[in-house]
Parts: C-alpha cells; structure tokens; sequence
C-alpha cells in the first residue's frame, strides 16, 4: 500500500526505517519543524528526517497542520492508501483522518485503553507496571481513542526507558507492517476501547525528575528507571544537583530518620533513608561531570552520614 509516514523522534524513526524497506513504498515523509540543540544552539534534522534523507523520500515539515491548506493539498496530491503515524507531535484534524482511503493509523507504544498520552513508555515504568506494550490503533479524532486493530505485550522485567524504548520500537514496527498486510487483505478485524479503563499519560518535564525522599524505594527507583536518560531523577547535595542513575530497594528499617538522610556512604553505595526504609544508590552524576559508580565518585569526593540530600 502506499503510505505517508508521519513521525519525529527515534521511537518513530525505527519504524519509518522498517516501513521503508518493506514492500509497501512510503512516497512521503511528515516531522516537526527541525530544532536548535545543546549549547552551540546548532540545528539538528528530527531522527524521522535523517532516515526519510537517507531513504530518499521526500520530507515535509509544516510549522501546523491544522488549516494548513497548502499542506493538505500537498497530502492529496500524493494520494495514499493510508497515513501511519508514530510520535507525530502534533494532533490531526477529521480532513487528514479521512483522506486516505484506509484512513490514518497509529503506533502506540501502550496496551491501549491504558497510558494514553505523550509518554507512556516513561509512566508504565514509573508506575510499576509489569507489562506494557504496543497497540496499532485505528486513529479517531479523540486522544487515542481509536479502535484497536492489533497489540503485543512486553514484560518490563527491570528494563529502563532507553532499554524498554527500544524494544518497543522494534515491536512497533514489526507489528505495523502485519497490520499493514492485513488491512489490505481485509483480514483485520478492529476492536473498540474501554474508555472506562483508560489511564493518561502526560507529557514529561524536566521537573518530573525531582525525588521526593518520603516516597518508598520501589517508587524511587521506578522513577530512576523511568527517567533514564531524561530528564534524569535528580535531588540535590548541598548547592549542588545530583543525579541518580542506579539503585536498588532494601529491606532496612529508617524508622526515625529523616527522609533524604544519608545513612552511610561507602564503595558499595550511599544509602539514603526514603519512605520508612533504605535506598542503595549505586550511580551518580554530578553537573558537567559524567555518570559514574558511586565507589569512583568518592575516590576524589566525600559525602558525609547525616547528609540530608533534598
């Protein structure tokens, strides 16, 4: 079938990697407006651009589309079959949705009803799920509302965002390019959602990082997990930000002690008393410093019991 591609980050990327090189051509590829990045403030294709340039299929990048006319005719010259999206960034208005004759369909990385939203691979984490997922979903004008056309579950099993990301995406894309096959064998069959099931999962800030010492072990390094490599789970050490990168829930009693104290710092880590019992940190980050075990980290620094890391 011939499809458009609309897509921006690395999540997206994969996939329009994968449905490239399938049998279905992609005439056309739809991102965000590139972005000036890090300090130099220098301007970086999105990750759907580079694989669309190095594909050789044209890119498109709209600021809006939304009464975007020039855009929407553009679209139908191209005359696709189907519109498939991933981590677009931007919500389609009903004349997008109806333009193709199969419509617009939609690579989520949740079991939809569940996690709807900008970042749902960051919430199961966080959350403690033991499982997420991806849905390819038929899409509707609500926000991931659309009947499910087909979904595969992934156990989480310890995995961080950057590990749990990537196996999505492959997921992802394996599974589009099944649904793709049946949908124009007429084979698939939709299923409508349970809205009544459905959770939300908002889009993350920097701020979101921010620990909060009188929540459990567990929560604390799910949110680790969850935020691994952004934004990062952060507290801070005196004046200073520091970032935690690895961690591990014990079972020790800090009953008395005050949230965020530093109980002892050592090669084996730092334990830090958080929701009635023990936090073993065992990776940290310092600003402008690398990420490293906390047994190099105090070779040349020192971080005294009785610290109260806020």
């Amino acid at each position: 079938m011939k499809t458009v591609f609309m897509g921006t980050p690395d999540f997206a990327a994969v996939i329009l990697k994968n449905l490239a090189e399938s049998r279905h051509p992609v005439v056309c590829a739809v991102t965000q407006p590139d972005k000036a990045k890090d300090r130099g403030k220098k301007i970086r294709y999105t990750p759907v651009k580079e694989v669309a340039a190095e594909k050789g299929i044209e890119i498109l990048q709209p600021e809006k589309v939304r009464g975007n006319d020039i855009f929407i005719q553009k679209l139908k010259e191209h005359a696709p079959d189907i519109i498939v999206v991933a981590a677009y960034g931007q919500i389609l208005p009903a004349e997008i949705l109806q333009l193709p004759k199969y419509g617009c369909i939609n690579v989520h990385a949740s079991l939809l009803p569940k996690l709807r939203g900008a970042a749902p691979i960051q919430k199961a984490i966080i959350d403690g799920e033991k499982e997420t997922g991806i849905t390819i979903m038929q899409m509707a004008e609500g926000l991931d509302t659309g009947d499910m056309l087909l979904r595969e579950a992934v156990e989480i099993n310890g995995m961080n965002y950057s590990q749990l990301h990537d196996r999505l995406a492959e997921l992802g894309a394996r599974l589009l390019l099944k649904a793709l096959d049946m949908i124009e064998k007429g084979s698939i069959k939709p299923e409508k959602q349970d809205d009544s099931l459905s959770t939300y999962a908002h889009m993350i800030s920097k701020q979101d990082g921010k620990i909060s010492f009188q929540k459990s072990p567990e929560e604390i390094e799910r949110l680790i997990r969850g935020f691994d490599p952004w934004p990062g789970a952060f507290c801070s050490l005196g004046e200073r930000v520091m970032k935690l990168w690895k961690a591990q829930p014990l079972n020790d009693s800090t009953a008395g002690f005050e949230p965020g104290r530093v109980l002892s710092a050592d090669e084996s880590g730092i334990k830090i008393a958080c929701g009635g019992r023990t936090l073993l940190v065992t990776e940290i980050q310092m600003p402008g410093k690398k990420r490293v075990s906390v047994k190099e980290f105090l070779k040349g620094n020192s971080i005294e019991p009785g610290t109260i890391l806020r």
